[in-house]
């Protein structure tokens, strides 16, 4: 991999000279930006279901099979408001927001805790794919209408018990079918994909045909592999395809691209590519396994305004 400080000039250079820039943001980017679902963020917030459930995290916290709807609402309302409801955007976020926010950009996540609106990312710049922890659906998915759940969060929270159960009377009910409802996550089949999740898809591939007739900067942020059919791979296609595209990536694990050779796909590190693309698509790929926070204070003030 060449040498950081040259990665980094490189992409002061890349921002700069960009007409279009294009964020593909997955959880590493929360996790970089402090919002980790374990450790000390974990058992500050969560001493009470540790302490019942001998919960281990956040993440796997959400798959417990708690035995009643006032049980499993008590921990996702908190669940919710720690992770977006109850927080402002983060420092992380605002700086990435500072360096792009003058330029033609547009943000595509899977990430559920609204950080990029929470910073001053515009709203019609923006597709959460995969939902967001501030809307609540029907659960079976009867009618295509999403509901903001603040104030039914907050209640909940304010009303558990000390046996960690909300009252009856807060489990939200779909209007419709009479049906419990669920929080607005992509996680089975009966996921909403509401008129505004489609005007943001819509508006995501407008940007992206605009943006192929100049220079588009893509910059991806903490993308692995399990959901990787959504930004990391088209990103790879993108810059294979098309030689007015770079492709910028954070990973702390993974800078492998991905290419295809006699009729296979291969995750190809950045050390091999020469066997695998042509050094026009390697020039124009720049991996990055250090610190998202630190290489985005490098070029915050250098970066043209």
């Amino acid at each position: 991999m060449e040498d950081y400080y040259k990665r980094v000039e490189k992409l002061k250079e890349l921002i700069d000279d960009s007409d279009y820039i294009l964020i593909g943001a997955g959880a590493g980017l929360s996790t970089a930006a402090g919002v980790e679902y374990a450790g000390k963020r974990f058992t500050d917030n969560f001493p009470e279901f540790i302490e019942k459930y001998g919960f281990q995290d956040m993440y796997t916290s959400m798959f417990y099979p708690f035995k009643s709807p006032e049980e499993r609402w008590a921990y996702f309302a908190k669940h919710v408001y720690v992770n977006n409801i109850g927080m402002d955007g983060t420092d992380l976020y605002k700086k990435l927001f500072s360096i792009v926010k003058d330029k033609n950009y547009f943000v595509i996540t899977t990430n559920t805790d609204d950080q990029f609106l929470k910073s001053g990312f515009e709203k019609d710049r923006f597709f959460r794919t995969q939902g967001t922890y501030s809307k609540i659906q029907c659960s079976k998915a009867c009618h295509n209408k999403l509901y903001d759940d603040e104030e039914l969060i907050l209640e909940m929270m304010e009303k558990t018990d000390g046996d960690l159960k909300i009252p009856s009377e807060l489990v939200p009910i779909c209007p419709v079918c009479g049906e419990e409802m669920d929080l607005n996550l992509r996680k089975d089949s009966f996921f909403v994909e509401d008129e505004e999740w489609h005007e943001q898809n819509r508006n995501y591939i407008d940007f992206r045909q605009k943006a192929l007739n100049g220079k588009l900067l893509l910059l991806e942020f903490g993308i692995g592999f399990n959901t990787p059919i959504i930004i990391r791979f088209p990103f790879d296609d993108l810059v294979k395809s098309n030689e007015n595209v770079n492709l910028v990536r954070f990973n702390r694990s993974h800078t492998e691209l991905t290419v295809k050779h006699n009729g296979n796909y291969y995750l190809v590190p950045e050390d091999e590519l020469d066997n695998y693309v042509s050094p026009d698509i390697k020039e124009r790929y720049v991996p990055f396994k250090e610190s998202i926070d630190e290489t985005l204070k490098k070029i915050k003030y250098f970066v043209k305004i």
